[in-house]
């Protein structure tokens, strides 16, 4: 086992990658703390652990209240004692064009998915501090890599986790807290589904890049295997990633090859 009697808490639990992690780490030894907006997906989750449901404890949280997180890591700590891992998962996407997506709009994708996610970040990492160690994961994605079309915002506010965790490694470097980003492409998950549109509307349509991707279970096990072995970045997830690389060293390349995909 690769994290057992280790405390890990998953912000953004209740479906796709946040749910594969609860199993998967409850399968490597650990004990999980599920969180998410909705109690009764979280408790579904529970009871899809099966005989491991006790390893499987519930704590709704909403990415937008971040004003009750230092409260919710001090009762967390009574609880247990301690946080090892904290994985945040949380986010929502966006399908809509820059000049036809309200501020209101902007600022929702902002705060659960930068806002909320620091906020959250930042009072496990006092924690963490007093233990002397800890581990520190973020799920952001290859929007935060380059930019593409009907993803403005959210590409935005996956570029500000890239700095800010980026920034995080480097002031905790020599330290027994480690930070890890988990930068996936195209996983197979349902994120464009729940997407916001301009108006703040659900997008409700599963993308074609997205329906091909590689299955959430694949994606978990390299994200388990990145915490594990504390790396710094691992990106994956399909032919887009070869986007990353053609941002970095072929920029014309890649402004050709950007400007001309399929918005979704």
């Amino acid at each position: 086992m690769k994290f057992p009697g280790k405390i890990v808490w998953i912000a953004g639990a209740s479906s796709g990658i946040g749910e594969e992690l609860v199993y998967a780490f409850i399968k490597e030894g650990a004990r999980v703390i599920a969180s998410a907006p909705f109690e009764d997906e979280l408790s579904r989750v529970r009871t899809n652990c099966g005989q491991d449901a006790a390893m499987c404890d519930i704590l709704p949280l909403d990415m937008l209240r971040s004003e009750l997180f230092a409260e919710m890591v001090q009762e967390t700590v009574k609880k247990f004692g301690k946080i090892d891992i904290l994985v945040n998962v949380a986010g929502i996407s966006q399908r809509a064009l820059a000049g036809e997506t309200g501020i209101d709009t902007v600022r929702k994708i902002m705060e659960i998915n930068f806002f909320g996610t620091i906020a959250l970040s930042r009072e496990v990492l006092l924690q963490m501090k007093k233990q002397g160690s800890g581990r520190i994961a973020v799920v952001t994605s290859v929007a935060g890599k380059f930019g593409a079309p009907l993803r403005s915002s959210y590409s935005a506010s996956k570029h500000a986790l890239h700095g800010y965790f980026e920034s995080l490694q480097a002031e905790l470097a020599g330290s027994d807290i480690k930070v890890t980003l988990l930068v996936p492409g195209r996983v197979n998950t349902e994120i464009s589904k729940n997407a916001l549109k301009g108006d703040g509307s659900v997008w409700d349509r599963m993308d074609k890049g997205l329906a091909g991707g590689i299955s959430i279970e694949k994606a978990v096990r390299i994200m388990l295997k990145a915490i594990y072995r504390e790396k710094k970045e691992v990106v994956f997830g399909g032919k887009i990633i070869l986007m990353v690389y053609f941002r970095r060293f072929c920029p014309c390349l890649y402004r050709w090859i950007i400007s001309r995909v399929e918005p979704t």
